[in-house]
């Protein structure tokens, strides 16, 4: 500890030992928790492709919708201005592709913004109540959208190779 730390309160001490958390730690954390939540939502939606890293589920396949996605869409996830149909495919679209373009960190802030968009319109059109949970994703994704994706990602190296 150098004389300036030393010289600090115990509350400034700890505060000082927490801002040396590396931002690219606290990103890539952010990163893979938010395409988790995605991802394992998209996955319901989806039959052909099963993919779970923690539960050990690999099948590579074709994906295709369930069978119980667009009736889904038409009752409990009905959203404005699109068919079932539609927002079916998109959603299950958006919840695979974003995921993992966050996960790897390439067009992290765009992918960000589209999944805060998906955010956006879940809150507001299916589930208004679950604003905690929306509330939570919202703040990781503007985090991202904000920071960016922190040194471990493809985003990153093009910056690097670029600037």
């Amino acid at each position: 500890m150098n004389i300036r730390t030393e010289s600090l309160n115990p509350i400034d001490r700890a505060i000082a030992l927490l801002e040396k958390i590396p931002r690219s730690l606290i990103a890539f954390i952010a990163r893979f928790s938010i395409a988790a939540v995605f991802w394992k939502s998209g996955q319901t939606k989806v039959e052909g492709l099963a993919i779970d890293l923690f539960d050990g589920s690999f099948h590579l396949g074709v994906p295709r919708l369930a069978d119980s996605t667009i009736p889904l869409f038409q009752s409990e996830y009905h959203v404005p201005l699109l068919t079932p149909e539609l927002a079916a495919h998109l959603a299950a679209f958006a919840e695979h592709f974003f995921p993992i373009l966050i996960l790897i960190g390439f067009a992290t802030r765009f992918s960000a913004l589209a999944l805060l968009g998906m955010t956006l319109t879940i809150q507001l059109f299916v589930y208004p109540d679950a604003y905690p949970t929306h509330g939570t994703w919202a703040a990781v994704l503007l985090y991202l959208m904000t920071t960016g994706p922190g040194k471990l990602s493809i985003d990153h190296l093009i910056a690097k190779r670029y600037r």
